[in-house]
């Protein structure tokens, strides 16, 4: 029952991690702008004219500089040999602006500088850093035809951007030559504001855009491969508690046979057939909490180990780590309480339905 736990905790650990980190990369104060009907920000086109329009939108916030807080990003993919292996992976390169930063607060430079506007300068995430060839600090990577310098290594906690390349969105556009924006994306200067400008977005006939709250964007962006992992983890798991269930059906009419005598005497003194029928249910349940807490107990160590997969999305790898929540115990729990109760209800019924006599004869 605990290694039957184990992985199905481990499998909703590992669908809520990928969620988790997909969703804690946005800001629900941010609005991504994309092509209409585009899954990503890779599928999108948003072209020059409709960027200049997006910009004019009286609900972007302004910074202390009195600049409004809007970049028009590009995104493309790129392969990228991994350390120690002769195996590319997909990336995302993102083209930024100089308000890019600004919008993601949770970015925080942890090594080297930002790259210069205009240069082939490129700042690394710190799952690129450690797992890609050529994504350390000072190193160089190649691609668009051009050799690109990496002068810096960003940290962005639990979010995918870790898993992303930066720089300069005019140098990215020439490289490879795009000649319209993946998105436009901007800070809105009150939350509640965003039902207006999405309506005047979507409804303007010079755009064939939409407009999707940050947080909603990326949530969107794992929603497939976590049904994915879900619906694989529960089919593996229903399996393997097959045999978790018979073990516990064995164990349990092990334990009837033991106290024959036990019931007999039990009967004699006038207990009714529910009482022992609850007995060996209860005794069944409890074996089944303790394999499930068992199971939780090594599945919570796997929060300490970060693992990479291909999102469905966006076809790009994406680093993140296994998430152990409540939601997830209290459903491990409840598992392997309907574990223990279908192993244990057919012994149970045998021991409450024993005769008196034959009971205390075989005692």
């Amino acid at each position: 029952m605990a290694l039957v736990v184990f992985v199905f905790a481990a499998v909703l650990m590992l669908a809520q991690g990928l969620q988790k980190t997909l969703v804690q990369t946005g800001s629900y104060d941010n609005v991504v702008v994309i092509r209409k009907s585009s899954e990503s920000e890779v599928q999108s086109g948003v072209e020059r004219l409709q960027a200049s329009i997006i910009e004019t939108q009286p609900e972007i916030a302004t910074g202390g500089d009195g600049k409004r807080v809007v970049a028009k990003e590009l995104v493309v993919l790129i392969a990228l040999q991994k350390r120690g292996t002769d195996k590319p992976s997909n990336i995302v390169i993102r083209g930024i602006e100089e308000k890019s930063m600004i919008l993601r607060p949770q970015v925080k430079l942890v090594q080297g500088r930002i790259p210069r506007a205009g240069s082939s300068e490129i700042i690394a995430g710190s799952s690129i850093a450690k797992r890609f060839e050529g994504g350390g600090l000072g190193e160089s990577l190649r691609f668009g035809m051009r050799d690109w310098t990496v002068v810096g290594i960003f940290d962005a906690g639990n979010t995918g951007y870790n898993s992303e390349i930066w720089g300069d969105v005019d140098q990215f556009m020439q490289a490879f030559r795009r000649p319209v924006y993946s998105s436009v994306i901007f800070k809105l200067r009150e939350s509640p504001e965003f039902e207006n400008v999405k309506k005047r977005i979507e409804n303007d006939p010079r755009l064939s855009l939409e407009a999707l709250r940050e947080t909603r964007y990326y949530e969107k962006q794992s929603e497939m491969m976590a049904k994915f992992l879900r619906i694989l983890g529960i089919t593996l798991t229903l399996i393997f508690s097959i045999g978790a269930i018979i073990g516990a059906m064995i164990t349990m009419y092990a334990a009837v046979a033991n106290r024959v005598s036990e019931i007999g005497t039990l009967r004699a003194l006038g207990f009714q057939r529910r009482s022992i029928l609850l007995a060996f249910l209860m005794e069944a349940l409890f074996l089944g909490v303790l394999g499930g807490l068992g199971g939780l107990f090594f599945a919570s160590f796997l929060q300490l180990f970060t693992v990479s997969t291909l999102n469905f999305q966006t076809f790009s790898e994406l680093a993140f780590s296994f998430s152990l929540t409540l939601d997830i115990f209290f459903e491990a729990i409840a598992f392997s309480l309907i574990m223990g109760f279908v192993g244990g209800v057919l012994p149970a019924v045998r021991a409450s339905r024993m005769n008196i006599v034959e009971a205390l004869r075989a005692s």
